[in-house]
């Protein structure tokens, strides 16, 4: 397929890039700053521009099959790049006439609240995190609010084990999860999702 991938120079974002191209996708990865992506491919090319910019989003948009999206700033940070980035992307994706839309959040939010550990749930979120996770609300609002054929895909912890493919995912509130994931078995998962309907319009989990 052809891709469009935003959050492309990120730690899941890279994953996707080389396993997509890895799969055989024509891969088009979306980077304010190109130097940062140091993965040369016959089916690589880069779209320069900023994510908060709709008028650059819409360029790259053009001609795609599917769209990608891991955005993501530090935790601690206060920036609105997933919120207003993602309403970009819906908004460029309804323009173009672009419907598939696999888009990572986190577990925690919406009724995945219910599987976070007790230090996560009571003390890193409400003191740490709660800016990080009311902006993962403001993008899964966007995404729910289109008529794209989307995948909200929440992830555990993130981390930079290896690439496995093997883990659990589902919709059940459950507690037989360790949540945390690689962002390559994240990836993995995401690019599974491209074929496949399971999960069209929902909002499955992925953890070990």
């Amino acid at each position: 397929m052809k891709l469009l991938i935003f959050g492309a120079t990120g730690g899941t974002g890279r994953q996707l890039v080389e396993q997509a191209l890895g799969q055989g996708h024509a891969v088009t990865a979306f980077a304010r700053n190109p130097a940062r992506l140091d993965i040369k491919h016959a089916n690589l090319s880069v779209a320069q521009g900023d994510v908060l910019d709709f008028a650059s989003v819409v360029p790259a948009m053009q001609g795609q099959e599917a769209v990608l999206a891991v955005l993501g700033t530090p935790a601690r940070k206060e920036r609105t790049v997933r919120s207003e980035g993602t309403r970009n992307i819906v908004r460029a994706m309804e323009q173009v006439g672009v419907r598939r839309l696999i888009s990572q959040s986190t577990v925690g939010i919406g009724d995945s609240q219910e599987m976070l550990p007790f230090r996560y749930k009571y003390i890193l979120v409400p003191l740490l995190l709660r800016d990080a996770f009311a902006e993962h609300e403001r993008q899964e609002h966007h995404i729910r609010q289109s008529q794209l054929e989307w995948t909200i895909v929440r992830p555990g912890a993130l981390t930079n084990g290896n690439h496995t493919g093997v883990y659990q995912h589902g919709l059940d509130v459950t507690d037989r999860i360790k949540v945390k994931v690689s962002r390559a078995d994240a990836a993995d998962f995401i690019l599974k999702q491209l074929p496949d309907e399971t999960y069209v319009r929902r909002t499955p989990w992925v953890s070990y």
